[in-house]
């Protein structure tokens, strides 16, 4: 990849931007690559600056079944930047695979990519994605929910422009729950069946996060504060599920394995499933209140994304980052996730976005937004998962009970933490 080695006035005065804080404590200042909308920039009066930008993103973003969304944004960003003669280059990679693919060799990896939130640590291990700052940065605050920028937020650094998220919410039958009903899981128990995964522990902390247990602090970004599932608030979300599974109108499980249910707790990947059970009558909303101690608490899942990235490690970053973040940025802006929801009914995080009566995106957009946490990307993470399986399983089989209620509950959060310190 070349680039001529040039940089206007008018550039300069533009955008400020510099390399990646590197894993082994750079002092170098995140990338801000300017007006994150792409408006139309000053025409320089000196030569265009060439440059070739690599661009990495899904098979399906780039095929002509699904209007070659990715060539045809990148061909509108150089539209709207005149002052730069950009050829780009298209390489196929899923946003899951990204870790691998950058982080393997990042100087021969795309300039720009399609990533999944969860692996900015890995990528940062590599160095092959950067810190992003200034006002792209700003505008990407101001069109997403506060739970949605802390999906690309690291250590207090911003790593990604997210276009879509990874949540899940409630499917159920509008003939059997009313508008009102779905507010409340206990009020819904009265009507029809539930079903829940409580012994899959991406979806148990939900109950517990809903009566003020953290993971990380309150956003998910401090490491030292560990996992608090402890103390009187922990035992009674504990207290609460035993008398949950003992309610004849629960099930573990979801429609899928638990025939009669008439509500189930899953993401957009189950949307035909729901549409089998319940057909016109489906039903998809934002997750409902509990209630503990007399008093309504939101249930909250956690929260993920897909984002767009910038290559830190490569040719066209150390000469033009500008170019890198600000294509970065435009392939995650109001315009580019209107066309990707047109185009492939990717739901958007933007919240400039009308999605009229499409109600998956809005249960979607209204989770992301009320009633969900960020998954937090410490490294700690990693020993939540088994103690709080374990619980959901001990819950479900009948041997957590009201009386070792409080013991189990504190043996759960000193599993998650002790297991954490190295």
């Amino acid at each position: 990849m070349t680039a001529k080695k040039f940089l206007t006035t008018s550039l300069s005065a533009l955008l400020s931007v510099a390399m990646l804080a590197g894993c082994g404590g750079s002092n170098n200042k995140p990338a801000d690559g300017g007006e994150a909308s792409g408006g139309e920039a000053e025409t320089p009066t000196e030569e265009k600056v060439s440059a070739t930008v690599t661009v990495w993103g899904p098979q399906e973003d780039q095929s002509s079944d699904n209007g070659e969304w990715l060539q045809t944004q990148c061909d509108s960003f150089a539209k709207q930047h005149p002052e730069w003669d950009l050829t780009f280059k298209f390489g196929v990679c899923s946003e899951g695979d990204a870790k691998t693919n950058v982080g393997t060799d990042p100087s021969a990896a795309a300039d720009v990519y399609l990533f999944a939130n969860d692996q900015i640590p890995d990528l940062i291990k590599a160095n092959g994605i950067a810190e992003l700052g200034g006002s792209t940065v700003e505008e990407m605050k101001k069109n997403n929910s506060a739970t949605t920028v802390n999906t690309v937020t690291y250590n207090g650094s911003v790593y990604g422009y997210p276009f879509t998220a990874n949540t899940w919410f409630m499917y159920y039958d509008k003939s059997v729950f009313s508008d009102e009903d779905i507010k409340s899981l206990d009020a819904m128990l009265e009507k029809g069946k539930v079903a829940f995964p409580l012994d899959n522990s991406w979806y148990i902390a939900s109950f517990y996060v809903a009566n003020g247990c953290t993971l990380f602090g309150e956003d998910g970004g401090n490491a030292d504060a560990g996992i608090d599932f402890s103390g009187d608030k922990a035992v009674a979300v504990t207290n609460y599920l035993v008398d949950l599974v003992a309610n004849k109108n629960f099930a573990n499980g979801d429609v899928g394995t638990v025939s009669d249910a008439k509500a189930f707790f899953s993401g957009t990947w189950d949307y035909q499933k729901a549409v089998d059970a319940y057909g016109d009558n489906v039903g998809i909303a934002q997750l409902p209140a509990i209630t503990i101690d007399g008093q309504q608490k939101l249930m909250k899942s956690f929260a993920g994304s897909k984002a767009v990235g910038v290559n830190p490690a490569t040719a066209l970053y150390s000469e033009h980052p500008e170019i890198a973040v600000a294509l970065a940025a435009w392939l995650a802006n109001t315009g580019s996730q209107q066309m990707h929801y047109n185009l492939r009914n990717i739901i958007p995080t933007d919240n400039n976005i009308d999605v009229g009566d499409d109600a998956l995106a809005r249960a979607q957009m209204d989770t992301m937004a009320n009633t969900s946490v960020v998954q937090p990307l410490q490294e700690g993470m990693g020993q939540y998962w088994t103690p709080a399986q374990s619980m959901g399983e001990e819950i479900v089989k009948g041997t957590v009970t009201h009386d070792n209620a409080a013991e189990k509950t504190e043996a759960m959060n000193k599993s998650m933490n002790e297991s954490a310190v190295q």
